[in-house]
């Protein structure tokens, strides 16, 4: 699989988390090489300090003022290089970050898109949610945590070869000290891996509930379901809790080790370099230097455990962006993509025998709610089917060229934030005088004309100011300034009053003329404007005429559309 659905040439074929994370840091190879480098120069200039001190200390204890000039000079050089060295790796540690959390982000975006209808089938809306707000915060601290943990290492190594040649056994107490530090870190590394899984699945898991107790607030508030919602939240936020507390247990005791183990190993080589400098082993400078080495010691292997941590963390939200990019989408476009006629074209669908003419105002009554959503999926393609437009079946089309031309709005199409002039008209299409020939139309002049800035009102999250029937009036407004070639309508006024509706039904037929409209609905207002009606049983279509035609003639018509007539 690609992570890139543009075919992005420097995207390679990958399978892993850890692959995953490679890619991120190959991305910004220089970058990412400098601040490694700069990483390993600052703690190195570190490592070096405690040899200055002991080599001016010396050089003290002989009353040589030249060589403690001269390492006093040496001692400032290593700082400066240090504080240098410090600053410009600190500066690619936080672009490296950024480039590996927001590029995440990017990626996760176009899956998104990608997936297009099928996202919400595939991946709960809570796992995209806390991609974006947790794991890549994550992964940016994986990618930054490089460059100091490069770094700890070469400084250990530099630091253990000095001892090695000023004193063996101090020299192998560190190197025999420091893997079994790590190892000890180690041990706690795996459960905390575990846990960390864990918790971030129940949390993906809890946020989409709360995404569709949110969603379904105004529902359930009127059936008296919140309570029962609210207990059943209440109860997962709490096993979310535990979770976090069996995380937070490991990762106290990994900080812990991160205090405890580096101490005592201090102490031990502190204690031991106090007794060979009594034996006359090693002169004063050297034991001071050594107590150096030793208390420099702590910050790297405090990073190499941090660095261990945070790459585990890297790694399990890093496994959960791949899982998300490996997603494929239910349609693709073909290899050949066929050329499409310019004009409108009649749309048709073979499994049912719904048939559109080209410009002309259709409705579709079906006994089976279903069955018309089901016939819109394959109209739009959001389904692979025979259906063809101007002849040409709609799977030898690009899926932009379907989109471009093929409208489906339906009553999950979301409000967005944003000012409402935005969210009506996302592509800056049309003027004024458009939107307010759609609001008309949708009967929605009122929504606007009661907000306090009207059309620059800003519109909240999913558009929850709204009540439904508004809402449906909006989207109806929305795909009317779109003005595709060809639109295809789902119950766009189930939830407004019959006044509304009519209103809605006189007008829609205008604002679409010269047009391909298709409206699914069994109102009697609606289906009584169009100039051809399309009935529709068990998925196929069984009449065809005008809404008086079928009264008369089709009695099971009749009985789908007489409830909402008496």
């Amino acid at each position: 699989m690609r992570f890139s659905p543009a075919g992005d040439p420097g995207v390679p074929d990958a399978r892993s988390a850890t692959r995953y994370l490679i890619w991120l840091a190959s991305r910004h190879k220089r970058l990412f090489t400098v601040g490694i480098g700069l990483g390993v120069v600052w703690m190195v200039a570190q490592a070096l300090m405690p040899a200055a001190v002991g080599r001016a200390v010396d050089g003290l204890a002989r009353r040589d003022e030249g060589a403690l000039l001269t390492w006093g000079l040496v001692l400032l050089g290593l700082g400066v290089l240090q504080a240098v060295a410090g600053i410009l790796r600190h500066r690619c540690a936080v672009h490296n970050w950024l480039a590996g959390a927001y590029r995440t982000v990017q990626l996760t975006v176009e899956a998104a898109n990608r997936l297009g209808a099928a996202l919400p089938r595939r991946v709960a809306a809570g796992e995209v949610v806390s991609i974006g707000t947790a794991d890549i915060g994550q992964i940016g601290h994986a990618i930054d945590i490089t460059a100091r943990g490069a770094g700890s290492l070469v400084a250990i190594v530099t630091v253990a070869v000095i001892l090695l040649n000023t004193s063996m056994p101090l020299g192998l107490v560190v190197v025999l000290g420091v893997p079994l530090l790590m190892a000890v870190v180690a041990l706690l590394i795996r459960p905390l891996h575990r846990q960390q899984q864990a918790y971030r699945d129940a949390e993906g898991a809890l946020t989409t509930r709360a995404g569709d107790i949110v969603s379904g607030l105004r529902v359930l508030r009127g059936v008296g379901g919140e309570p029962v919602l609210s207990a059943g939240y209440r109860a997962r936020s709490q096993e979310l809790r535990t979770r976090g507390l069996r995380v937070a247990r490991v990762e106290s005791l990994l900080e812990a080790a991160q205090v405890l183990l580096p101490g005592a190993f201090l102490v031990l080589v502190t204690w031991l370099g106090a007794r060979f400098a009594l034996r006359g082993q090693i002169s004063a400078g050297q034991l001071v230097a050594f107590y150096g080495y030793t208390a420099f010691l702590v910050n790297p292997l405090r990073n190499l455990t941090e660095a261990v941590d945070k790459l585990t963390r890297g790694h399990v939200s890093a496994r959960r962006v791949v899982r998300l990019l490996q997603l494929t989408p239910e349609l693709v476009d073909p290899a050949q993509p066929v050329a499409l006629p310019d004009g409108p074209g009649e749309l048709a669908d073979p499994d049912s025998g719904v048939v559109l003419r080209p410009g002309r105002f259709t409705a579709l009554a079906a006994t089976a709610p279903e069955d018309a959503a089901a016939i819109v999926d394959r109209l739009g393609r959001y389904t692979d089917s025979d259906a063809t437009l101007h002849g040409v079946p709609l799977r030898s089309l690009a899926l932009p060229t379907v989109r471009a031309r093929i409208l489906v709005a339906d009553n999950d199409a979301h409000l967005f934030t944003g000012l409402l002039r935005t969210e009506l008209d996302p592509h800056d299409r049309g003027d004024d005088a458009v939107l307010d020939a759609a609001l008309v139309a949708a009967s929605a002049t009122d929504i606007v004309e009661a907000l306090p800035d009207g059309l620059d009102s800003p519109v909240a999250e999913r558009g929850r100011e709204f009540s439904g029937g508004q809402r449906q009036r909006l989207r109806l407004a929305r795909a009317l300034v779109a003005d595709p070639e060809t639109l295809l309508l789902v119950e766009p006024t189930s939830a407004v009053d019959a006044h509304t509706e009519a209103r809605i039904a006189q007008r829609l037929g205008a604002a679409r003329a010269g047009r391909t409209t298709l409206v699914c609905t069994t109102s009697p207002l609606v289906l009584s404007r169009a100039d051809r009606v399309i009935f529709v049983e068990d998925g196929k279509v069984t009449a065809e005429g005008t809404h008086a035609e079928l009264l008369d003639g089709e009695p099971r018509y009749r009985a789908t559309v007489s409830r909402e007539e008496n």
